[in-house]
């Protein structure tokens, strides 16, 4: 797949392509069924499939001192992407420039003299430019003036439950795991680099992997059963923690994972953890010794929790 990073990068061999457009944040059954039609439509017309998307989110953008929830951050969605056999990926940056940029600019400019779409598949929802007043009647609109085909694709469905990332936010942040992985058609995962932590794991006899989210906002928050995948030949299972710490009243988001049966020092290896189950919410202590106590147990519950996951 080639990875195309802003308008400036665009080739005159980026010309004539089958595409799809949108955030693809947590790139769910929807994201997939597009996908599937994108490269349907490839195979069709003998053209290069193109999926382009928006980063920051324009929910980030236009909500920067407040960030919405995110599924997963760009090197995430570029990689699953990258496994769905796109042959070009189109990352545009969402900044005041491209805010302000018009629908029929955009269309004209980037779509139509930039790209020179033949086929656009997008959602039925898919709204872009300046106002959101870029929508599906206006694309149709554009259909007699420019020789493009244009599919509408209608909400995906789960159990009569319309499948959107919105939803899948949700469901994460009230800890209901089971719903996202059907919905995403994968276990929810965050991957990163292991980066050194404040060692207080490790003092109090839980020694964990620590992954720096940054300004990455998950909805996950309290404590999971997971597994993690980048340290060994096989997955590693844990317990994990997801929250600002106020043990140590650090109020940086984190994430933190106790492996069971694995000590090795693995500091900036990637990981990716999945999270099975979750177990609880944050908590504060009032001693040193019921913070053990409720880690101890954590600790039993997950490994349980594993383990019937094992025989599945």
């Amino acid at each position: 797949m080639e990875l195309i990073r802003g308008i400036i990068n665009l080739r005159v061999a980026h010309s004539g392509n089958v595409a799809t457009i949108g955030n693809f944040d947590g790139i769910h059954l929807g994201h997939g069924d597009l996908i599937k039609r994108l490269i349907k439509a490839g195979e069709t017309l003998h053209m290069p499939t193109l999926v382009i998307l928006f980063e920051p989110q324009p929910s980030e953008y236009f909500g920067a001192s407040s960030p919405n929830d995110r599924l997963m951050r760009l090197r995430e969605k570029i990689e699953i992407i990258k496994s769905k056999n796109i042959n070009r990926l189109l990352v545009l940056k969402f900044d005041q420039s491209l805010a302000k940029c018009t629908a029929e600019d955009f269309f004209r400019r980037i779509l139509m003299k930039k790209l020179a779409i033949k086929h656009l598949i997008v959602g039925h929802d898919f709204k872009f430019g300046k106002g959101r007043e870029g929508d599906q009647n206006f694309l149709r609109s554009k259909r007699g003036e420019f020789d493009f085909d244009l599919e509408i694709v209608p909400p995906f469905k789960l159990d009569n439950t319309r499948i959107s990332s919105t939803l899948i936010r949700h469901s994460l942040k009230n800890g209901d795991l089971k719903f996202a992985e059907r919905a995403l058609g994968y276990r929810y995962f965050i991957s990163g680099r292991v980066c050194h932590g404040h060692k207080r794991g490790k003092e109090w006899g839980f020694p964990t992997i620590n992954l720096n989210l940054n300004k990455f906002k998950t909805p996950l928050s309290g404590i999971f059963a997971v597994k993690v995948e980048g340290l060994s030949s096989e997955k590693l299972n844990g317990v994990g923690y997801v929250g600002s710490r106020p043990i140590i009243s650090d109020p940086r988001f984190v994430l933190e994972v106790h492996l069971f049966g694995f000590s090795e020092i693995c500091y900036g290896k990637r990981v990716r953890v999945e999270f099975v189950k979750f177990i609880r919410g944050d908590m504060k202590f009032d001693s040193f010794d019921e913070m053990t106590k409720q880690v101890n147990l954590d600790c039993k519950n997950a490994m349980s929790i594993l383990a019937v996951d094992e025989k599945c």
